[in-house]
């Protein structure tokens, strides 16, 4: 059965009955962050951040693993994209983890592997040891990129979830900022086990700080433990009518029934929330971030830069801080805006950038042909320099934050953690795709093809969501349910 269309003309979410009312929705006027909230905000943070600089660490540490273990073209990607293929691995355990032992427990196996993936790298003595260092530093991502936005889901007031959710994004986009900054402090030397190993630290910051972070009481609801629920509700929003939020919880899981088994996951109620929030998993990957987050020295030595330091330099700014500034947009309109027009203009950005960049390349490409020689970065370079400066702004306003947000508030709670692990798993499938082939891809086709191509999939990204992706701002999670339950 074919996915039906949403309305143009009608996006908006049908309000739900007044009796309907999210599981931790305070009155309008207790919309502040509690010290309780600050620190499950810590958390979301730690969890980010983590994820990011493993992602970002890599760009700058490839140059002194290559010399270290002569690494070919191949073992180059492979140990450039283990890390998605454990992530993957991570998501898909997590949402049983998280419905098991709590999203709070979760997050504690996440920092333990972030922790030990970064000893086992640190210390790897063999190709075969570092790549296995990887896929635990990937399991610790996966596991993290579905326990953390979740709990922050869960814990946030209604009208502060966007934000919440959205610093999981900042968080990365802040981690991936500072492996580059770290990686420009240490390529002079080729630390790369430094690099790699560094990790290790926030590692068990997250474990700290976690251990310390109250448990979600959506989830202890969920569990049968009404006593503890009320305990962490009272602590995580005093002076809130704790038995109201309790008694609407209770309603909500009473509806939604007994918990979900993998196969009702995938029932036919729920297909429309599932297929958008996978839909969504792929495209933000298929249109190119990893790609340009793991190979970014790479493809600025192709745009005329050189040197390892100025391709670092300009990895760290143009790449890293841009990252982090453009994303600070989506915290702070997420919430006003709304989910869709962030996503639908931010693609759009993606797409003029990108198609600027391919046809940069083109220019390039008849330079080296005509083997002119440059010292330093051409006009097609500078352009291809600020080409991808646009695309990172619009991708950190939109398909970067934007799309955790929606993927973890459009799914009823008993489903909610397998769901959001089944998407995130989907996504990371998609990272390892984009990350593993990318460089095959730019020799067999061209560096200019390679960027149209991910353009072309901006587009279609654009037009899937504008028919497909509701509007879900302002609403809380259980009048977001409502909404498949009206169209099923």
């Amino acid at each position: 059965m074919t996915l039906p269309l949403i309305d143009p003309a009608a996006r908006a979410l049908p309000k739900a009955p007044d009796r309907v009312t999210s599981s931790l929705e305070p009155p309008a006027t207790d919309q502040h962050v509690t010290p309780w909230l600050m620190v499950v905000l810590v958390v979301v943070l730690f969890s980010g951040g983590l994820f990011g600089y493993d992602q970002g660490v890599i760009s700058g540490a490839l140059h002194g693993v290559r010399q270290a273990f002569a690494l070919s073209p191949l073992l180059v990607e492979v140990v450039t994209s283990w890390v998605t293929l454990g992530a993957l691995f991570g998501a898909l355990v997590s949402g049983e983890l998280a419905d098991r032992m709590g999203r709070k427990r979760t997050v504690l196996i996440a920092g333990a592997m972030f922790t030990l993936g970064a000893l086992v790298q640190a210390l790897a003595p063999d190709t075969v040891v570092l790549v296995a260092g990887r896929l635990i530093i990937g399991v610790g991502v996966g596991v993290a990129a579905v326990a953390a936005p979740l709990y922050a889901a869960e814990l946030a007031p209604s009208a502060l979830r966007g934000r919440f959710v959205s610093a999981y994004q900042l968080a990365i986009t802040i981690g991936i900022f500072l492996a580059y900054l770290v990686d420009g402090w240490l390529s002079d030397t080729d630390s790369w086990r430094i690099m790699l190993g560094a990790a290790a630290v926030p590692g068990l910051l997250l474990f700290a700080v976690a251990l310390a972070a109250p448990q979600s009481p959506r989830w202890l609801m969920m569990v049968g433990r009404k006593t503890d629920a009320a305990s962490e509700l009272g602590r995580i929003r005093p002076g809130v009518n704790s038995q109201h939020h309790l008694d609407t919880i209770e309603r909500s899981l009473r509806e939604e029934g007994h918990k979900a088994s993998w196969r009702e996951v995938f029932d036919r109620q729920w297909r429309q929330p599932l297929l958008i929030g996978v839909g969504l998993a792929v495209f933000q990957q298929i249109t190119g971030i990893n790609a340009i987050i793991y190979y970014a020295d790479q493809i600025f030595a192709s745009a005329g830069f050189v040197t390892q330091a100025s391709q670092t330099t300009v990895t760290t700014w143009a790449i890293g801080a841009v990252n982090v500034l453009a994303t600070l947009i989506a915290i702070a309109y997420i919430d006003r805006l709304g989910r869709r027009k962030l996503l639908l203009t931010g693609l759009v950005g993606m797409a003029l950038s990108l198609v600027t960049v391919g046809i940069a390349f083109q220019f390039i490409k008849t330079a080296s042909a005509s083997a002119s020689v440059t010292s330093g970065p051409t006009t097609a370079g500078i352009v291809t320099l600020c080409a991808l400066v646009c695309f990172i702004i619009c991708f950190a306003f939109s398909m970067g934050p934007v799309v955790w947000t929606v993927i973890n508030e459009i799914f009823p709670g008993h489903i909610r953690g397998r769901a959001v692990a089944i998407a995130t798993a989907v996504n990371w499938g998609s990272a390892f795709l984009v990350s593993q082939f990318f460089l095959t891809v730019i020799g067999a086709i061209g560096n200019s093809l390679t960027f149209w191509l991910f353009a072309l999939f901006c587009a279609l990204a654009w037009v899937w969501i504008y028919f497909r992706v509701p509007e879900t701002k302002g609403q809380s999670l259980e009048q977001i349910q409502q909404l498949w339950v009206v169209k099923t």
